[in-house]
């Protein structure tokens, strides 16, 4: 069978550059699943994507459809005709649904059976339903109409380029007639590009000063980039998404250094690569210290014989900007940064909850009990805690909302505040994501730490529970940002009585009542997916869950100490014991017997597994009291001998009675000495 390239290229308007990828993965994604449908094969597939073009290029695609049978089973023979042998209704309606007559079903075999052979089609006669399906299935949000034409996408379209080998494919789609001129570049070579083959393709349109391969063009501005930063004596800040954006946003990429007058290096350097980086595109540098140079890459769409023209026109643009966030951060230094929290008295938190002034004074007296347990210094986790809201109301924030936290932070520098302080009003936003960098100072934890649990206990108090997918406040992200600040910079911190303070804190305005319990579950909860993250077994956190430790970091240390555990050879007997023994003590009627007396001992099995409980006893602990949970298991997997020996030989429901109560005191002392660790029973 014959096989031809194929290209596809859609002409439009400048396409959203944030949306390029999706929607040229998409377009691909398209094609390629309506290939398959069609049963047309070929090699390889690729997508072309620049701002004004979305193209995809198959190659050795098949140029005719196979022949296909489909073969559909009806009713029995039995159910398909009565005793005299006439059709009944089950037979009518399979040959109905067959379209076509009865006398044309095979009645031969046990089953009623049609079968029909389809003809291939022509591949250049299913192309163009293939590429019309893609397009319409685009992810876009809003399509738009253009002039008197019914036909809505997401940018006008301007032309469409179909080729299968050399030949056009004659179609018309969203209004534009399938031919083989593309555009070029629109200020280098606005005149139109004919693409001699779909193989010709990425060479005509470079001949024409387009790049149309995205890759390439990333690869360019990614390398010259980093050149044009070198000779700079610094290092250019290349945030992926930025760089995604900037290569969509040009068909001939040229980066050039431009620069603005030091006097703005002065205005947080935050604010200045915020403002360059989403309003203007630019890629800032940094020297070796992580200091802003006065100095930063554009990246320009054109080859200009006149460079300084360009590098003149960005500085021109960004002065302005600059500027603002220079007058913003002198006008807020006019006050003390602690001025602005009378703004905040007016600014809602939450309707129940009050003003972000009163969350700021409720976060400062939880960061001061947090910070106590935790060893950090109270005074100063109140402080910040107090001023933690304040950079809200400044005009920094106002125009530059992603710089909340580090406005605050440079504002209480200038006041005089302690630097832990100044620095946890930054931290208290961490960890800002999945991963994301923790708080460098306990005053920072206990605000952060704080200022989440005040979120959670606050909105589980009135009520608003996240549900699937909604979870307005990210309290989702505020537990599991409090349990990495505790596990990863091993803070001990008891939950349980944290978010008691933290509940109390809110007095008549949440409804205490189990409020403590559901918080601290929705926390502890939030666990169960990090560790099947992390590969460890839900039993594992099972186990430890079922002792409902209040500290994260003791929880952590326990089911790290259970993996290790389960390790061990004596694991899964050990595991068994611990559920035989879970079952039989369930059953007791009363209370169990605490106390194991050796005179009711009628078997040397029984002071063998007493002595060696006694023995393991006083091993571990000592490791109990100083968390050595790891070593305090593997002492406890020598009990496997005789544990396994007392089951072998001794009847725990003896019938005498007192016999009976000693030997479940006796279990119950077993089961207690891995009760300090989990309840390993849940493992089996």
């Amino acid at each position: 069978m014959s096989a031809l390239d194929f290209l596809v290229e859609l002409g439009t308007e400048e396409l959203p550059p944030k949306a390029l990828n999706t929607l040229a993965e998409a377009f691909l994604a398209g094609i390629d699943k309506g290939l398959q449908a069609a049963g047309l094969n070929y090699e390889t597939k690729t997508v072309y994507a620049a701002p004004r073009r979305l193209a995809v290029l198959i190659t050795s695609l098949a140029t005719q459809q196979p022949d296909r049978s489909i073969n559909l089973d009806g009713p029995p023979r039995q159910a398909a005709f009565d005793a005299e042998g006439n059709p009944t209704q089950a037979a009518l309606g399979f040959a109905k649904k067959c379209g076509v007559e009865l006398s044309e079903i095979d009645q031969s075999g046990p089953k009623l059976r049609y079968s029909q052979s389809i003809a291939g089609k022509p591949t250049a006669s299913l192309l163009p339903t293939i590429v019309e399906d893609s397009l319409n299935d685009l992810p876009i949000p809003k399509r738009m109409r253009w002039g008197a034409r019914k036909e809505e996408f997401v940018r006008p379209t301007q032309w469409l380029v179909m080729l299968l080998g050399d030949q056009v494919i004659d179609c018309t789609i969203l209004a534009q007639k399938a031919g083989r001129d593309s555009r070029g570049h629109r200020f280098h070579h606005p005149e139109s590009v004919r693409i001699g083959s779909p193989s010709s393709y990425l060479a005509d349109l470079r001949a024409a000063y387009v790049l149309a391969d995205a890759n390439e063009r990333r690869e360019i501005i990614s390398k010259r980039t980093e050149e044009l930063a070198t000779r700079q004596e610094g290092t250019a800040i290349v945030p992926p998404a930025l760089l995604d954006e900037v290569t969509a946003l040009v068909e001939w990429p040229v980066p050039l250094v431009c620069s603005f007058e030091e006097r703005f290096l002065d205005v947080p350097q935050e604010a200045l690569i915020t403002t360059m980086q989403d309003n203007q595109k630019y890629f800032c540098l940094l020297d070796a210290d992580g200091k802003l140079l006065p100095r930063f890459i554009t990246v320009a769409n054109i080859e200009s014989k006149d460079p300084q023209q360009i590098i003149a026109g960005n500085e021109k643009v960004v002065r302005p900007r600059l500027t603002d966030a220079e007058f913003f951060f002198k006008q807020d230094k006019k006050q003390k940064l602690e001025d602005f929290n009378l703004r905040l008295q007016n600014v809602v938190f939450q309707e129940k909850l009050g003003s972000v002034y009163d969350k700021a004074e409720r976060v400062s007296k939880l960061a001061a009990f947090i910070a106590q347990r935790i060893g950090g210094n109270a005074a100063w986790a109140a402080r910040a805690g107090l001023l933690s809201k304040c950079d809200l109301s400044t005009e920094m924030v106002g125009e530059f909302p992603e710089m909340q936290g580090v406005a605050g932070y440079y504002y209480a520098l200038n006041d005089g505040e302690p630097e832990d302080v100044a620095l946890a009003l930054n931290e208290q936003y961490m960890p800002r994501g999945a991963g994301a960098e923790l708080p460098s100072t306990l005053t920072g934890a206990a605000v952060a730490i704080a200022d989440k649990l005040d979120t959670l206990v606050g909105i589980f108090g009135i009520g608003m529970l996240p549900t699937g997918s909604k979870d307005p406040y990210a309290l989702r992200r505020a537990a599991l940002g409090v349990l990495r600040i505790l596990i990863e910079k091993q803070l001990d911190l008891d939950l349980t009585e944290a978010v008691a303070f933290a509940v109390d804190a809110f007095g008549t305005k949440v409804k205490a009542a189990g409020l403590n319990d559901s918080v601290l579950e929705f926390i502890f909860d939030r666990l169960r997916a990090r560790y099947e993250d992390e590969g460890v077994d839900v039993a594992t956190y099972l186990s430890v869950r079922a002792l409902k430790p209040g500290s994260a970091l003791d929880f952590d240390q326990r089911v790290q100490a259970v993996e290790a555990f389960r390790k061990l050879p004596e694991a899964a007997a050990l595991a068994a014991v611990n559920k035989r023994v879970s079952n039989l003590l369930s059953k007791v009627e009363g209370s169990v017997p605490t106390v194991v007396e050796a005179k009711y001992f009628d078997n040397a099995n029984e002071f063998s597994l007493y002595s060696a409980i006694q023995q393991a006893d006083q091993a571990v602990q000592p490791m109990a009291a100083s968390r050595q949970y790891s070593e305090s298991l593997a002492r406890l997997a020598a009990l496997r001998e005789p544990v396994d020996a007392f089951f072998e030989a001794v009847m725990v429901n003896a019938e005498d009675a007192k016999v009976r109560a000693n030997r479940y005191a006796l279990l119950a002392r077993l089961r207690g000495l891995f009760l300090g660790v989990a309840d390993i029973s849940l493992l089996g």
